[in-house]
């Protein structure tokens, strides 16, 4: 069995391989890798490495944290926006803009609006101390919908061509604008990544149930509480960064389940990988699909995932 899941982290590999050469080679204009470390084209060389970059930082950390999730959580639907920070990155956003903020101030405020939604969500939900895991989903769903009302609300009193601008970006865009901005949050993800994985035998009980995993000598609590926060700080930087995502999060690490198995040594790096080879191809098909136009790399995802999501669940089923 160790064998095989070898061989299919190394497939995986070579998919991601395969992507990183097409996300760097193929966009509106067409260059080999040789055209591309011309002088004239260094910039657009540039541009590309930042982009793969980016979707390789952001599909890592959304497939972790969404297998995190469903994992302590032990819901199948769970996802990195579950505890609403899409809905608290925008609001901070969409404040921002409403404020005369200048762009660079936007990945900022989208941060910290995700983060004091975290700190809400997590406010509502606990009881004696303990997070219910019940109740935090229950207060993610409110919280969501009550952020998600607030903005549409202030779209339509303040009429602003750079509101359209924000409301595209929250669909996701990998279009990278500060490098000292990626440096920091890849070094955000990755780190949290590197936490989660440290804990894949924690992990693999608490999806056991919280009870099977006090008995295996797992103090369940506290590991929820850390693993709650480093998934929300990863979500953040991720969503200040490109936006809102969908899918990403949720169906890789079905996926990858159905691929590798359930042991979270495995399938945590197994779902990094995967998840960066389809955000680098999403967000080329977002390039080259309606050129030159750029359609919004979450809409793709979603087109996508939405009918892989349900297969996934049919095949699930046939195996039943």
């Amino acid at each position: 069995m160790k064998q095989n899941n070898r061989i299919k982290f190394f497939l995986l590999s070579g998919i991601l391989l395969f992507s990183i050469i097409l996300g760097i080679t193929k966009g509106s204009v067409d260059l080999s890798l040789r055209e591309l470390l011309l002088e004239q084209n260094r910039h657009i060389l540039l541009l590309r490495l930042l982009r793969v970059a980016l979707a390789i930082i952001a599909g890592s950390g959304l497939a972790a944290c969404g297998i995190t999730l469903q994992a302590i959580l032990r819901n199948p639907l769970a996802e990195p926006y579950l505890l609403g920070t899409s809905s608290g990155a925008g609001l901070g956003a969409v404040a921002a803009i409403i404020f005369g903020a200048l762009n660079i101030y936007l990945p900022l405020a989208a941060f910290a609006g995700a983060s004091l939604t975290v700190v809400l969500v997590y406010l509502l939900a606990r009881q004696d101390n303990k997070i219910e895991i019940q109740s935090l989903i229950l207060a993610g769903v409110v919280v969501s919908v009550a952020l998600s009302g607030i903005i549409v609300f202030l779209v339509s009193f303040y009429d602003n061509k750079a509101l359209h601008g924000i409301l595209w970006w929250l669909w996701g865009s990998l279009q990278v604008y500060d490098i000292k901005l990626l440096g920091t949050i890849s070094i955000l993800v990755i780190g949290g990544i590197i936490f989660i994985y440290t804990l894949s035998q924690d992990l693999n009980a608490l999806s056991l149930g919280e009870e099977e995993a006090i008995h295996l000598g797992v103090d369940a609590e506290t590991i929820k509480k850390y693993l709650f926060l480093v998934t929300s700080l990863i979500t953040a930087g991720i969503v200040c960064i490109c936006g809102i995502i969908g899918f990403v999060g949720l169906i890789i690490p079905h996926a990858t389940r159905y691929l590798v198995g359930p042991n979270h040594r495995v399938l945590i790096p197994a779902a990094c990988v995967a998840a960066s080879a389809f955000m680098i191809l999403c967000d080329l098909i977002s390039r080259t699909l309606t050129p030159p136009f750029e359609i919004p790399i979450g809409v793709i995802t979603a087109c996508i995932g939405a009918p892989l999501f349900i297969a996934l669940l049919k095949a699930k089923e046939k195996i039943k």
